[in-house]
């Protein structure tokens, strides 16, 4: 059956300003990092995206080695894309990354001009598009000139390849560098994507500062620490999780004194009438700073949750107070 999306789509999102830009984006976006390899069940990750474009959700974040197996992810949303969203193409926000290790030999990974083209036109032709929204630099390289890897960013702006340029997980001093070098080559870095949520602050230290002088947009990933900020391990490390799977979460990072963070702040959550994970994504969007919370999601409901998050997002001073304590 062909998807129509919802009428009303648009009627109960929150859209946030990228920065300096005339770009918004919605308070929840859908990132594609883990259930849409092609180990994965194709038809749910489907229902997952058809589910959060109805909700609002605009922007889909993937990179050149989600998956698994790496490439897989973009392979299945340009699926994705063929059968349900190509007429909804100029309603959305695309983007990808390169960084990580994608091939062999010594120009797979990292930050080098030849590579982030190369993996660029890659990922261009996995998911069967012109272009892509943004598209970032994954990861600092330290081996690389910034010029040279922001040089690539510009190129692949300036080619066609993509609208925006943008950047993930370089600390305060590397975004300043990288920021002031695509300003002066006339193609702004529009975006960063760092990690952030209760259980890791670093963007605190700095980076929030510094995006801001930047006049940069933050999208955050892992809002709820890969899954730790949810109800899945109220009661101990439930079979089938990441954490048992011991794959990006460690079961060892479960402590007992971690769970019992948890339980503190489920609690809080309940007092505001949400769930844990509604309260971690609204907790990460109070900096204004904050553009876009990044979820990722394995089930219909996992997206549905989320977005209901940004029904209650106003903190009061003792509910901050009391999740400061929590996390002591």
């Amino acid at each position: 059956m062909q998807y129509t999306p919802a009428e009303n789509r648009y009627q109960n999102m929150r859209y946030n300003r990228v920065g300096a830009s005339g770009v918004r984006l919605p308070a929840v976006s859908l990132g594609l990092w883990h259930n849409f390899g092609d180990v994965d069940d194709f038809e749910n990750g489907r229902a997952i995206a058809r589910r959060a474009f109805d909700l609002g959700i605009t922007h889909f974040d993937l990179a050149n080695n989600y998956g698994p197996s790496p490439g897989s992810a973009e392979t299945n949303f340009g699926r994705m894309m063929k059968l349900d969203f190509h007429a909804f193409r100029d309603e959305m926000i695309i983007s990808s990354k390169a960084g990580y290790l994608m091939w062999p030999g010594p120009y797979g990974e990292w930050g080098s001009r030849k590579y982030l083209v190369a993996s660029c036109d890659q990922s261009l032709k996995r998911m069967g598009l012109p272009y892509v929204d943004i598209f970032y630099s994954h990861r600092f390289d330290p081996d690389t000139p910034l010029e040279e890897t922001m040089g690539a960013l510009d190129y692949i702006v300036r080619s066609g390849r993509a609208l925006y340029a943008g950047i993930s997980s370089y600390d305060p001093e590397q975004t300043t560098r990288a920021a002031r070098i695509l300003r002066d080559l006339g193609t702004p870095c529009l975006i960063h994507q760092p990690s952030y949520s209760m259980f890791n602050r670093w963007i605190e230290d700095g980076l929030i500062e510094t995006l801001d002088e930047e006049k940069m947009g933050c999208i955050v990933f892992s809002p709820l620490a890969q899954g730790q900020l949810s109800s899945k391990y109220l009661k101990g490390i439930p079979e089938g999780s990441r954490a048992s799977k011991h794959t990006s979460l460690p079961a060892d990072v479960l402590t007992p004194a971690r769970l019992e963070q948890i339980r503190k702040l489920n609690e809080i959550a309940r007092s505001r009438g949400q769930s844990l994970a509604q309260m971690a994504v609204a907790w990460t969007l109070r900096h204004k700073a904050v553009t876009s919370s990044l979820i990722g999601a394995s089930k219909v409901a996992h997206v549905e949750e989320a977005v209901a998050a940004l029904d209650r997002l106003a903190f009061s001073a003792t509910e901050l107070s009391a999740i400061e304590a929590a996390l002591k």
